[in-house]
């Protein structure tokens, strides 16, 4: 499985019996999987999201949203039990172009990604129910 490091954002190849969660960059010699929501820039959005084989769940964000900061602490709660998934963060203050590829239009607006590709998205804030059973179902539609 190829996994792009959540420090120096390089792609690690891990042999399929081994556990993502526990894997070491070759690069910077960091743990490649981070249990919180790693922070993408216009550098590292596009190669994060197209070389990672496992599937993505982005926040797209602003320091202005109130349902985004509500949002926050729930996001980073689900991330730290779902060690088959990836947590990633945009704030599309600082990299609006990205928001603008996105086509995001209302805040907090989470997306899931998979192979590089879009499979779902769902604006407004969640509680942790809500986004665990939308999780479920984006990963229901590519099992």
């Amino acid at each position: 499985m190829n996994i792009v490091c959540s420090n120096c954002f390089t792609t690690n190849r891990i042999p399929d019996d081994k556990d993502h969660s526990q894997a070491k960059c070759g690069k910077c010699q960091n743990s490649v999987y981070s249990v919180k929501p790693v922070e993408l820039g216009a550098n590292t959005f596009y190669p994060f999201i197209e070389r990672n084989e496992l599937p993505i769940i982005v926040d797209f964000w602003a320091d202005w949203c109130a349902p985004c900061k509500n949002m926050a602490p729930v996001f980073s709660k689900v991330a730290q039990g779902s060690s088959s998934l990836l947590f990633a963060k945009v704030n599309t203050e600082q990299v609006q172009q990205i928001s603008a590829d996105a086509n995001i239009r209302s805040l907090p607006t989470l997306v899931f990604f998979h192979q590089g590709q879009e499979v779902d998205r769902i604006s407004g804030g969640l509680n942790e129910a809500q986004m665990k059973q939308w999780i479920m179902g984006c990963v229901q539609k590519i099992s």
